[in-house]
This record gives C-alpha cells, structure tokens and sequence, in this order.
C-alpha cells in the first residue's frame, strides 16, 4: 500500500488535518471550537503549518461584504485543491444557511455545505463526500442539537465561551440573525453550569456567556429574571475569577440584571450595550423596542451601582431614512453616554432584511461622511476616558494572543478586570508571566484604543494561576512548543477568548 493509499484508506494509520477559518461574531468563535471538537472526536487532527486536508470555512451573514469575503476565499482554496490530492473544502456557518445552493453554484469544487442548525453533521457529510465523489448539501431549518453538547476544542487554556442561548425573537428590521439562527433555545441553568464547572476544572478562570440577547435568557422556559439569577449561580464557583457576557438587548435590560452584576464579584464591570441609533425616529424604523432616553437611563442605573464600568456599543450610520437631524441625535447620545469604545458600521444593504426594502437609502458618500465624524468623536471620547485611568492600579489578565512581546521593551499584553486591552512592562530580571497568569500594574499612558502599564516598584508582581499552569500543560502537549510564540514563521499565536473584531472609536 503506498502512502496516497494509506491517507485514503486509513485514518488510524495517517489521520486526515484540518483547519477551521471563523469570519464572524462570538457566536461563530463559540461555533467553530465545537466544529473542531466535532473533527478531532472523529479522528481528524489539527493542522500545523502544512496545507490542511479538510478546511472548514465558517460563515458570517451580518457584517458588509460577507459573500465577497467568502467567495474571495474559495477562490484562492482552489488552486490550492487542485494540487493538494484528496483535499475537501467545506462551508457552514450563517452564510451557508441563507445562501444554500448559491454556493455550490459559484464554487462547484466545494465539498460540503452546511447550515447553522447541523454543525455536529460535518464529519459525516466529509465522510460522504469522500465515499460518493459529490457535493453534500443539508441544511436543517431547526436545531438539530444544541452546540454547547457538541465536543469542544479550545482556543485558550485561560478563557473559554460559554453559550447559554442560540436564536433571537427579536425583528430588527436590518437584521438577518433570526431567519438563520431560528427563535431563541435556551439551555437549563444546571447544564450552562455544569459546562462553566467543567471548563474551570480544566483550567480556565474567566468565561464569557453568550446568546444573541443573551439578557432575554429565561424567556423558554417562562422565568424573566432568570439571567440575572445565572450570574449570581455562577459567583458561586470555585476558582471561576471572571464572568462575562455579550450582547444583551436594551428592551430587555432590567434593574435585577444590574444588581447581579454589582452584587456578584466575579462578575466584571464591564457592558457591551448596543444602541444602533441615538434618534427614536430611526429605533422605530429599525424596530428596536426602547428609546434614546430608556438607554441612557439603564447607564446611568449600571454606573451608580457599578461607578467603573467600561461600557462599549454598537452603532449603524445610515439607516434609510436617516437625516441629518437624526444623525445629530446619534452623536449627542455619544457624547452624553461616554463610551469606552465602539463598533461602528456604516448600514449596507442585507437581502432578505425589511430595511433592504425600504425607501430613503441613505447614499454612500453621506454615509462615509457621517462615520468619519462618528469615528472622530468616539476616539476623542475614548482617549479622554482611558485618560482618567492614568495614576490607577489595575489588575490584568496576561492574554497570549493580544499583542506582541516587544524584545526591546519586554512589554506583554493582557485584559483589565474592565475588558480595556492593557500593553505592560516587564522589568529585567524578574519572572516572566505566562498566559492565565495575572499582574499588577499601574496605567501610566493612555490612548484611545489601548492602556500602557508598568509595575509600581522594580519588579512585577505575578499571581500565578491555575489557567498559567494549563497553559504549561499545553506547551508540553505541544511538544514544547508555546502556544504564545510570535506570530510569523517561526510561531503560530492565535487570538483567544476575546472578540477578534477592533473597535472602530
């Protein structure tokens, strides 16, 4: 049997590589662990540097330019099939779900495509691929099982997602999300804990919760104040240091929530709240169920409770309809909300959404316009807030894929308790911390989209972790190989446990 053979015909003996590429939000981040999990479970193996031999791509349908993305994608995956004998390429994600035969009709050298309802069917549908020489196609229109129940293979030793919802039962008018992640599951509170125990047992110290309004959790099983009863249960494990989550829903944000959050330590101060617009003409057309003045109240409520907290938002310039007037309000609720950062897009034109329909697109180059100013006026408003930090102790969590150690400053990177990205020193001399670890350092210099840190006296003080010692375990596992190396060729970092997309201020 030669080697070709063998690859083809036996797995045990030389088992198939894969690689999973996430365009997307948290949720796809959450998704694409459990897709790899999925992989390893049925034998295949992480690829390392070399052309993967099964590559999964996971899709985005929200964000602008998806399909250019996708499509640019598989382009270039081509040439490489062509020379890589026996190579599969496969599609899943929110794309896939809303665009079913469409991508097998542009890219006919794809091998499976499946939905956001199927994701523990990819090993199979490989398998079948490869038994019937022809592309696959399933697309369920319901939960098939719920992901978190899926195996899992974690990008971080220190951090890891926690889904507690799938599905929204809201009707945003620019939002796709329902129609491709169905109505809102929610998981019983015992298996969510259960998940976050297991994940804590293996090393980790934060988790972040996450459902597409993952405030409205509860509402399945009938018990409104059931998320903020979740926050609370899950201060009362042992060893979990940090508890996030993302996003919730304004409409939905009540004071109980608020109350968890200061009265359960483990908890952060930090909120991602997103607004999408300041002026209530445009929340009505977007069919968002709250007003300008319900929004700053809930700051204003989150921050006498919790004087800290670093809130963050997102905001969509351009809305049809939007005047100038309206986009005047937008910026007046900015400055009046102070932000610590925000995610702002400029509205594009989502097929299948009520607002692609309607009149009064708002024309590109008024929209481009009015970001630049949106974008001016967070930055400024960033800066001076970080700004108010400087002189401040604050304790981070060393990440090992937020930035790169400088060899001339020994500076290292991390997240304060406020989520705030935090560039530190790391004197000569002293022990090095490892991922996982936690530091103390004094802000010394802020700018609007990060915070730089040194230690108060001559060394760094360095609280070592359990999440510090998986991460050695998983150096070891790895061959010695750090699982922080530098990126280029000679290190493969990834980025962990934090969204990957930057905050446009």
């Amino acid at each position: 049997m030669t080697l070709l053979d063998s690859r083809a015909g036996s797995a045990a003996e030389l088992p198939r590589s894969y690689e999973v590429r996430t365009f997307g939000c948290q949720m796809n981040a959450h998704d694409s662990e459990r897709l790899s999990g999925s992989l390893e479970a049925a034998g295949y193996i992480r690829a390392n540097g070399a052309p993967a031999d099964v590559v999964v791509i996971n899709t985005c349908a929200v964000r602008e330019n998806a399909d250019n993305k996708l499509y640019g994608t598989l382009g270039h995956l081509a040439s490489t099939k062509r020379e890589h004998d026996g190579m599969q390429i496969a599609v899943g994600g929110c794309l896939a779900q809303k665009d079913r035969d469409v991508i097998l009709e542009k890219a006919p050298w794809v091998d499976v495509v499946f939905g956001t309802h199927n994701m523990g069917s990819l090993p199979a549908l490989l398998e079948r691929a490869r038994h019937n020489g022809e592309a696959q196609l399933e697309i369920l229109e319901s939960l098939e099982v719920f992901p978190s129940t899926l195996p899992t293979h974690r990008e971080s030793t220190y951090s890891g997602w926690v889904s507690i919802s799938v599905g929204c039962n809201n009707s945003c008018t620019f939002c796709i999300v329902p129609s491709l992640r169905g109505k809102e599951k929610d998981r019983r509170p015992g298996d969510i804990l259960s998940e976050i125990e297991l994940l804590v047992d293996d090393g980790a110290i934060e988790v972040t919760l996450l459902g597409q309004n993952v405030n409205s959790y509860g509402v399945e099983f009938g018990d409104r104040l059931a998320f903020g009863k979740l926050l609370r249960a899950a201060g009362g494990i042992e060893g979990l240091e940090r508890v996030r989550f993302t996003s919730p829903h304004p409409a939905a944000f009540t004071d109980d929530v608020i109350d968890a959050m200061a009265e359960t330590p483990n908890v952060m101060p930090q909120l991602h709240m997103p607004l999408q617009s300041g002026s209530d003409r445009i929340l009505r057309g977007m069919r968002r169920s709250y007003r300008s003045a319900k929004f700053l109240g809930i700051l204003d409520r989150v921050r006498d409770r919790i004087p800290d907290a670093a809130i963050t938002t997102d905001i969509i310039v351009g809305f049809p309809g939007e005047t100038e007037d309206d986009f005047a309000e937008t910026l007046r609720v900015v400055e009046q909300a102070r932000f610590a950062s925000a995610f702002t897009f400029q509205y594009s034109i989502r097929p299948g959404t009520p607002a692609a329909a309607m009149p009064e697109q708002v024309p590109k180059e008024v929209v481009q316009e009015r970001y630049g100013r949106l974008t001016e006026l967070q930055e400024r408003i960033s800066g001076e807030e970080n700004a108010k930090l400087i002189g401040r102790s604050i304790e981070v969590l060393v990440a090992s894929g937020e930035g790169r150690r400088d060899g001339a400053t020994a500076r290292m990177s991390g997240r304060a308790e406020d989520n705030r990205l935090v560039h530190f020193d790391v004197p000569a001399g002293g022990g090095i911390p490892r991922p996982g670890d936690v530091v103390s350092v004094v802000v010394t210099r802020a700018a609007p989209h990060f915070l730089i840190a040194a230690p108060a006296g001559g060394t760094l003080p360095v609280r070592r972790t359990r999440a510090g010692d998986a991460h050695d375990r998983a150096e070891a596992e790895n061959c010695g190989i750090p699982v922080h190396a530098p990126i280029g060729p000679s290190g493969g970092a990834v980025n962990i446990g934090l969204p990957t997309l930057r905050p446009a201020h």
